[in-house]
């Protein structure tokens, strides 16, 4: 016969067991969706008997949208954007995090308030003036004077992501500020207080002491920004239209896939939202590669830098 306690650990592991493989199914069921939808032919949607596994595999869908979308430049573009993104995010937060952590000066709560209210305030507040600000970009009339006109249009480029980062304004980016904050506040004061009597200055400090002990906290921003910057598309079809990035070519996709359909005026819906799965998937794909080559380091950094409480 069972004891209690026994029972109470059966019970406790059954119940785990069953919240694991919801939650999981309800993060892989899209996948799944989307994979098994990329791999039937066009006749397959068709047929009613036909609902998970395809009667005709086929890799069609996939060279279809790989030409639709000029894949291989957009994902070029893509890892650019994203990249740079990332590595100046993370280089601004962490200064900025620094200095709210370790450095004293007067208005430093208000404008950690401020850090935090970042997080808070919706991006559709800032829209017309974050697009009218790099329309016609200027830094003190310096450009107007130089070249007479109202300012440089740095739409459909990427400055206006990098500008953002650099200065710790882009995506998410009070988050990653407050992340390196609460971990520079966990590091013992004696590693600065012995660099300080052997001659380090405050920047110093900060290059050879904190940083290297500040890995998980940088791999965890690095991740979070290049995903979600990966993954954004408000500001990505707000700043730009013509470039070859993911967002914008999904965006485009559903138009640009009815060349391929038939003729005008007779959209074939299904076809076309099985090549636009298609198109999702091949954009989720590149994060999920990284994810299983990254994930242990990930989860790592995420319990180190405190993240988990």
């Amino acid at each position: 016969m069972l004891s209690l306690e026994r029972w109470k650990h059966i019970s406790w592991v059954f119940f785990r067991s069953v919240l694991i493989i919801g939650i999981s199914y309800v993060i892989i069921y899209p996948i799944l969706v989307k994979l098994s939808t990329a791999l039937k032919h066009r006749s397959d949607i068709y047929k009613p008997t036909v609902i998970w596994v395809p009667e005709n595999w086929s890799l069609e869908n996939f060279q279809i949208v790989i030409e639709i979308m000029n894949y291989w430049t957009t994902l070029a573009n893509s890892v650019m954007l994203s990249g740079g993104t990332m590595l100046l995010q993370t280089a601004s937060c962490a200064l900025a995090g620094y200095a709210f952590a370790k450095l004293k000066f007067k208005g430093i709560n208000i404008l950690f308030a401020l850090v935090i209210f970042t997080i808070l305030v919706p991006p559709q507040t800032i829209m017309v003036p974050s697009y009218l600000n790099y329309k016609n970009f200027d830094v003190f009339g310096i450009a107007g004077f130089l070249t007479g006109s109202q300012g440089l249009k740095l739409i459909d480029t990427f400055w206006p992501f990098f500008i953002s980062s650099i200065t710790a304004m882009g995506l998410k980016n009070g988050l990653y500020i407050y992340i390196f904050t609460q971990f520079f506040r966990g590091l013992p004061k004696e590693l600065e207080e012995a660099a300080l009597v052997d001659g380090a200055s405050v920047f110093k400090t900060f290059i050879r002491i904190m940083l290297p002990n500040a890995i998980p906290a940088i791999i965890t921003v690095m991740l979070f920004s290049f995903v979600w910057q990966w993954n954004d598309t408000f500001f990505t079809t707000l700043y730009l239209s013509n470039s070859n990035v993911m967002a914008t070519e999904l965006a485009n996709l559903p138009g640009n896939a009815e060349a391929y359909i038939g003729e005008a005026g007779k959209i074939d819906w299904f076809y076309r939202s099985m090549l636009t799965n298609t198109g999702v998937l091949l954009a989720i794909l590149p994060l999920i590669i990284m994810y299983l080559f990254v994930q242990r380091h990930f989860v790592e950094s995420v319990e180190r830098s405190g993240l988990v409480g």
